[in-house]
């Protein structure tokens, strides 16, 4: 395994030529430019889940304002939220917690134990995305979430085996709303 590349200054060192005391520069190409959704007027939290589920591969922008208005629906973003509004700790909470509020038992506490086993905390935002990814129940969809060209209403169809609501609320309203704030950029 190679380690890093030398310094720029040390290359032109390395790459003297002894009898004309040339320097010769090697130059990195430009890494070609990659589109990317971007949330017009959203919060830090929204922000970070976009750029969360982009990288895991899903690119198309009614699949990403489907997750993104469930998880507006269930937590309105507030990673420390539990069931019936009160922000707390996980500990404190006991049921109906987080982004997507685990509420069931094996859910609940599955976050608990993940946290615990990577060494993260159950009530920030990017434990809980990383341990959403880990569940059986967004397993099932992701591949779906990650074929481009459904309706919100498709994508709506398989967000509902990972969630499992009971109350439909205005997800789908959400999720019209963040696909028309979702822009294309190249970064």
């Amino acid at each position: 395994m190679q380690g890093p590349p030398p310094p720029v200054e040390e290359t032109i060192k390395m790459n003297l030529v002894d009898e004309k005391k040339t320097a010769i520069r090697e130059v990195a190409l430009p890494k070609p430019k990659e589109k990317r959704l971007i949330c017009k007027g959203c919060n830090e939290h929204e922000n970070a889940t976009l750029v969360f589920f982009q990288e895991r591969g899903i690119k198309d922008r009614n699949a990403l304002a489907t997750i993104m208005g469930n998880i507006r629906q269930e937590s309105t973003f507030i990673p420390n939220i539990c069931e019936g509004g009160s922000r707390t700790s996980w500990s404190n909470c006991g049921r109906g917690y987080g982004l997507i509020q685990w509420t069931s038992a094996d859910r609940y506490y599955g976050l608990g134990d993940f946290a615990k086993r990577y060494g993260g905390s159950p009530s920030a935002l990017h434990t809980q995305l990383r341990y959403l990814t880990t569940e059986v129940q967004w397993q099932r969809i992701e591949d779906r979430m990650k074929t481009p060209g459904k309706s919100i209403n498709r994508y709506m169809d398989y967000a509902y085996s990972w969630i499992g609501w009971g109350h439909h609320g205005a997800r789908t309203s959400y999720a019209h709303d963040y696909a028309s704030k979702l822009i294309t950029v190249e970064v």
